[in-house]
């Protein structure tokens, strides 16, 4: 079981060895430093502290330990994104579906949103399984710019009916 809590200044060591290795070999590529993984929090907590907030920033903790982020973006009134990494070693456990399963519930009730997409590299299909069973539907692909040029993600989304979660029928 994991649970999720706003990430705070001490847990930028953690930070630096999620974004590290494997875990971002379909992210910016780049490790991220002790320096870097402190702007990270504190962007994280001055974004929380904005009226209408638009991001919501959470540590993925096992137990104690921090093993990874879960982020929620409002990207209009009543649609936002979600994107989460987790540390290489604790793939594979369910972790980032249990994450992404809170996030929704958070997305849908407290944010108020009605609609959350999602995408991930299409050479990472483990990241899709865990959108699928979050309850995301693949509707498709997107472009994102990369040093070699366009990469098609593959692009999820999920809706709410208003009295429930409803994946969306395409």
């Amino acid at each position: 079981m994991v649970t999720l809590r706003a990430l705070v200044l001490d847990d930028a060591p953690a930070l630096t060895r999620i974004y590290s290795g494997a875990s971002i070999r379909h992210t910016t590529g780049r490790a991220l430093t002790l320096d870097q993984a402190h702007e990270k929090i504190r962007t994280g907590l001055a974004r929380a502290a904005e009226t209408p907030r638009a991001q919501w920033s959470w540590g993925i903790l096992h137990g104690t330990e921090v093993i990874g982020l879960i982020a929620l973006r409002r990207r209009s009134p009543s649609m936002g994104t979600i994107s989460y990494i987790l540390r290489e070693g604790t793939w594979g456990n369910g972790y980032a579906t249990q994450a992404a399963h809170q996030v929704v519930t958070v997305a849908f009730t407290t944010a108020g949103l009605n609609r959350l997409e999602a995408m991930h590299h299409p050479d990472n299909p483990a990241s899709g399984r865990v959108l699928v069973k979050a309850g995301f539907t693949r509707i498709g692909t997107a472009d994102r710019d990369s040093e070699t040029g366009p990469v098609p993600y593959e692009l999820y989304a999920l809706e709410t009916g208003g009295n429930g979660i409803l994946p969306i029928d395409r």
